[in-house]
This record gives C-alpha cells, structure tokens and sequence, in this order.
C-alpha cells in the first residue's frame, strides 16, 4: 500500500511538472503580435496595465511615471515621437535613462503595436490625436490648440522701412478649445510731413492687442483633418496717430484647417475678415495657404519643415483689388524634445505697384507645456 501510495504521488508531481513546463513553453513561444500583448510583456511592469504608471516602491526609482490615461498629457504628441521613445530610450526626446530602449528587443512593427495600445488609454473621443500637429506657419494660423509662447519679429528691407514684434501666449482648455493673447510692438520711419521741418523719422511702441478663442469643429485622425473656428478681438490700444494702430475695435472671426499629405506633407488654410467697429478702417477679408513637408534628420533626429505660404487680402469696396504675397519659409526644431524650434521666412509683394516692401521674419516657438526653455536638450 506505501509503494503504490509513493508511486502515485510521483505520477501526479511528474504530471504537474510537464504540464507547467508545456505551459511555459508555449507562453514563451507566443508570438507578440496584437497591441496588447506587446505592451504587456514590454511596458506594463512600469507602466502598469491600466497606463496610469506604477508606485515608486514597485518600480524601484523615484521618476514619476506619466499617465497614459491622461488625455491632456497622452494625445498631444504624433505617432513618430512616442516610436522614437520607445525605440531608442527616453534620452532620444531629453527624458528620463531609466526609459529603456527597445529597438533591439522588439521589431519595429512590434513598437507600433505598443504605441497603439498605449493611445487606447484616454477614452475620451473628443480630443484631437497629435497626428493632427504638424509645423506652425509664420502667417497662416493652425487648426490645432496649442500651450506655446512664439515670440515673432520682422523687418522691411525697402523702403518704407519698419520694424515688428508680437509675443503670441496661447493656452488649452477642456478637449478642444484655446486662449490667445497677442502683444504686438512696432518701429516705423515715418517721411516727414511738408511744412513740419520736425516730423519724420522713427518712431514705436506697443500695438493693439488681441485676445482670442480658437474652437476645434472637427479632428477626423483616420483622413488627417481637423478644422477649427477662430474668433478674435483687436482692441484700439496703439497710438493710431503715429502708425500703431487702428484706432478702433476690430472683430476678426476665421475658420482654419488643417490636412495631412502623405507620410510627411501637409497644408493649412485659412480664411477670415477684418471687421471694424467703425467705417474707417474698412471692412477687409483676408486668404492663406500654407504647403509644407517635414524631413527627420537621421531616424530620429531634428525636424526640418519647409513650407511655401500664398497670402492674400482685399478690401470691400467697390473697385478694390486684392493683394497677394508669397512666404517661403522653414520651421526647425532646436532641442531632442523638439518643443523649441526656430521659424525663418520672407515676404514678397507679388502685384506691381504696391506701397509693401519685402520683408524677412522669424520666430522662437516654445511649447511649454512639453518642459521648459532649459529641458530636453
């Protein structure tokens, strides 16, 4: 009776023993090949398998982990950002080392099926994929909603010359909707008035500031369009006498959209008026176009975005004729994180005939809500 209890025992620990070890078998033999399974066996002992990201004394270190749920922080970024992350580290965008790299250990395939899972954590439709977001224009205004400084200044290289500057704050609010606020400067040489030996020469300030809202309608990321509505205030804030203003309200509503071409062009339009509170300035309605393409420098290096804008204006009144400029331009990326980059443009009156003079322009684009001036480099 004892040797047929032990020999049973035996067969039933053996038989145990096989089947865990057919189970270990086939589990590590199961292909990675569905978004879930790859983030389970690359992500979650981090991030934790709801994307919110696990404590500190489960992870072992004291950077806080970003949560995936967050549909503020999570769909603000494109696809190719949070590839390269996961593909070189988080050094690659100026974060954390303690992002490992998965470039050798999973394919890239596998890496896009992590980063879709990884978006299916917000669960709140209405907020606008980051593959919406591409290069910022220096004229024509954006479909997306934006948290950005853009400090812009241009100049006149012709007679009459003058000088621009406008600090533009822009800030999110709830899943589609934005604030501006836009500070505008100038210098002008005014000519000299006939019979006023003292007048002329140059003059500046502060010009009429604006306050805007910005509205997404529409973010459809299956065929790359977005299209939002703009409505702005300019208030009489500069001194119109010496060229700084308008010398009254004008209520400047637009729609503005956004299209996706290929796996790296794009193209922004934006129509809209110039509607004073008073006659004098006329009514105006305004034009742009904005064609780009963004090249990578490497794998996953600076972004490099040439653009070419058409702008175009009229006034309305009978007998008016539009104005039409053309911008070519580029945005550059400065930093790894890539929310700092450098905007360079020139503008060129195309009619013949016109008081406009050429102009060249840059900007400083800071995304703040990405790090600070100082991170990520």
């Amino acid at each position: 009776m004892r040797d047929t209890l032990w020999a049973g025992i035996f067969v039933l620990v053996a038989l145990t023993f096989a089947l865990v070890s057919q189970a270990g078998t086939e589990g590590a033999q199961r292909p990675l090949d569905t978004p879930l399974a790859v983030y389970t066996a690359a992500c979650s002992s981090c991030h934790g398998d709801d994307g919110r990201g696990r404590s500190r004394e489960r992870v072992g270190f004291d950077v806080e982990l970003p949560d995936f749920s967050d549909c503020s922080f999570a769909t603000r970024e494109p696809d190719p950002d949070w590839f390269a992350v996961a593909h070189q580290g988080g050094p690659v965008r100026g974060f954390d080392h303690r992002m490992p790299a998965f470039g050798e250990a999973l394919s890239e395939d596998q890496i896009e099926l992590a980063v879709e899972h990884v978006r299916t954590f917000c669960e709140e439709d209405l907020w606008p994929s980051g593959n919406l977001n591409q290069a910022r224009p220096m004229f024509t205004e954006k479909a997306f909603v934006e948290d950005e400084f853009v400090f812009t200044f241009g100049a006149a290289v012709q007679e009459p010359y003058a000088i621009d500057a406008e600090l533009l704050y822009e800030t999110r609010f709830g899943a589609r909707s934005q604030l501006e606020v836009v500070v505008p400067f100038a210098g002008l040489d005014l000519a000299p008035v006939p019979g006023e030996p003292d007048s002329g020469g140059w003059t500046g300030g502060i010009g009429d500031i604006a306050l805007g809202l910005k509205h997404v309608f529409l973010a459809a990321e299956s065929t790359g369009s977005i299209l939002s509505g703009i409505a702005e205030i300019i208030t009489p804030t500069g001194n119109a006498d010496r060229g700084l203003g308008k010398g009254v309200f004008v209520f400047e509503p637009a729609l503005a959209f956004g299209q996706g071409l290929g796996p790296a062009g794009f193209l922004h339009l934006q129509v809209g008026m110039e509607v004073p509170a008073e006659n004098d300035p006329g009514t105006e309605a305004f034009w742009r176009a904005a064609y780009g393409y963004t090249f990578t420098q490497g794998l996953f290096g600076r972004s490099w975005s040439p653009m070419l804008e058409v702008l175009g204006n009229i006034d309305i009144e009978e007998g008016a004729s539009p104005h039409w400029d053309l911008a070519p331009q580029i945005q550059i990326s400065l930093n790894t994180r890539q929310h700092i980059a450098l905007g360079l443009a020139t503008r060129i009156p195309l009619e013949p005939g016109h008081d406009r003079t050429i102009g060249v322009w840059a900007y400083l684009l800071w995304e703040w809500f990405d790090g600070g001036l100082g991170d990520g480099w």
